[in-house]
């Protein structure tokens, strides 16, 4: 006997062919997906990408090879089919010519969803957003979509076109802080909390008083000095190789217990939530400070944070075309205007029942400036940004000596000068190690490693890309000189200098200069 998912795809399979044969559903779906990725899904996966509809009719084509759903693209291209993988995120931006800011509302109780739609949209009406796009997901959400037309084309000196995911993904962040309290709040007032408890939907979070994000804990152990006269106690990271002595009294320090510590990642500070964080922090922290150190528990509901899904804000991400239909309820993705919201239920997107609109509005232009203007704005006082460093040639401060291209060991040089069609992966992978064990910035070993990619017959820009993500976030230093892989690479002689790596014979060189500047200021 078949189950219900199975059952309710073969009632698609078969429903599929005589709804998609409205030309009006056609050019409902071609409208909007015209300048957009756009694949079609089938029972056992989805289609080639990246893929296109040229005409109305390739939905009916595509359908009867199988297709039951369309999913497109939030990001307008200039031409879709020339977008691949190896593409840098500058090559993405010469062919993208917008983007349409996009709200996924995706909670598993249709009437949470109606809720955090609702609050969203008079967030957006309250930043002077009118004119927005509203639909149902199609199974038990709802997309809400603002037309890149409402954005201004530059701001800041930056077209806007070219910020994505950057400025979609502050927005929809923005939205999200700004909404959750009365998302939660409408939604307990529904249900109540014990109801919400035993439907797990009520989840209790503990968050920094001072940036309001979310802590996750995460374990060390707390130690006691063994010495009766001094008795302190700390905390050292979980699983030390060696039992830590005592930075007062050099005594050894027993293992008390593990404890979760709650360390707040923006800030860079512990909270108080143990007995003994809490205890240190009367001690040492003046008492009007105090207040930045505690851990508030919040109460908020899994509805309210998957009312804006900010994973959908991302590079080719699909969602599901407007009046396509779903796979796994049967029903279709429906346009709806915002008075119709309260009451819909999901007998009104049956297939035999749905009226055809448009879900792209009209828009007045730059009518969505100031939300954009404010969610930058939230995003910078998030996430304070580091202070960018500036080249200037390829100077580069490490601890305070200053790394320039003339310290670099011979093989790095010789390397650097590309014209090689063989050891192209190894020669990248010591240049990534080598940079990245001199601490220098990504931005930097980007430009770098680009520039001495097209020296060469280049690797694919996707591979070289993969690599530095991975080198970045994996640092190890270059293998030392006496690994085979220099010999390969560089078969002239080189010189090592009496070093085992090249990593020493920067720093050595940057230590001397360092030296030399020195006692040019003390002579001085």
């Amino acid at each position: 006997m078949e189950d219900k998912e199975q059952m309710t795809k073969r009632k698609v399979q078969i429903i599929a062919p005589a709804y998609y044969a409205r030309k009006e559903v056609q050019e409902a779906i071609f409208n909007f997906c015209k300048y957009r990725e756009t694949v079609p899904r089938y029972l056992e996966g989805f289609g080639k990408r990246p893929d296109v509809l040229d005409y109305p009719s390739d939905v009916m084509s595509l359908v009867k090879k199988g297709a039951t759903s369309f999913h497109c693209s939030e990001e307008i291209w200039s031409d879709p089919l020339k977008i691949n993988v190896d593409m840098t995120p500058e090559s993405y931006n010469e062919i993208r010519t917008g983007w349409d800011f996009l709200i996924d509302i995706d909670s598993k109780f249709l009437d949470y969803s109606k809720i955090a739609a609702q609050v969203l949209i008079q967030a957006l009406e309250s930043h002077g957003v009118k004119n927005i796009g509203i639909k149902f997901s199609g199974s038990k959400g709802f997309h809400i979509i603002i037309p890149f037309k409402s954005f201004p084309e530059e701001l800041y000196g930056e077209k806007t076109k070219d910020k994505f995911p950057e400025w979609p993904r502050a927005i929809a962040g923005y939205l999200k802080e700004i909404t959750k309290e009365k998302v939660n709040e409408r939604i307990i007032g529904l249900t109540g909390k014990e109801k919400l408890k035993e439907k797990g939907e009520l989840v209790e979070r503990i968050c920094c008083a001072v940036c309001k994000n979310e802590i996750i804990p995460r374990e060390e152990d707390l130690f006691e000095c063994t010495n009766p006269r001094c008795g302190d106690k700390l905390y050292f990271k979980k699983n030390r190789r060696k039992e830590p002595r005592c930075p007062n009294c050099n005594f050894n320090m027993n293992l008390i217990r593990t404890e979760k510590r709650y360390f707040c990642e923006t800030c860079k500070k512990y909270k108080a939530h143990t007995k003994e964080d809490k205890e240190l922090i009367k001690r040492v922290i003046p008492l009007n400070e105090q207040k930045n150190y505690e851990t508030p528990q919040e109460q908020t509901t899994k509805s309210q944070e998957d009312s804006v899904d900010l994973v959908l804000v991302a590079p080719r991400h699909l969602f599901r075309a407007p009046y396509s239909l779903h796979e796994k309820t049967a029903l279709v993705s429906c346009v709806l205007n915002k008075d119709e919201l309260a009451s819909f239920q999901l007998t009104d997107a049956d297939p035999l029942k749905i009226k055809i609109r448009n879900y792209n509005p009209e828009v007045k232009k730059e009518e969505a400036k100031n939300l954009l203007l404010q969610a930058i704005d939230w995003a910078k006082k998030k996430t304070p940004q580091e202070e960018k460093k500036k080249y200037g040639g390829a100077t580069l401060d490490l601890k305070g000596l200053k790394i320039t291209e003339d310290m670099f060991p011979d093989v790095i040089k010789k390397i650097l000068v590309g014209k090689r069609q063989d050891g192209r992966k190894r020669a990248l992978s010591i240049l990534i190690s080598f940079y990245t064990s001199l601490e220098m910035p990504k931005d930097y070993i980007e430009e770098k490693i680009y520039e001495w990619n097209k020296k060469n017959k280049p690797l694919k820009d996707g591979y070289v890309r993969s690599q530095i993500e991975w080198g970045v976030k994996h640092k190890r230093l270059p293998p030392n000189y006496d690994k085979p892989i220099y010999r390969e690479i560089v078969p002239e002689g080189f010189d090592i200098a009496g070093l085992k790596n090249p990593i020493n014979y920067t720093i050595r060189e940057a230590m001397r200069a360092k030296g030399r500047e020195d006692n040019k200021k003390q002579k001085s």
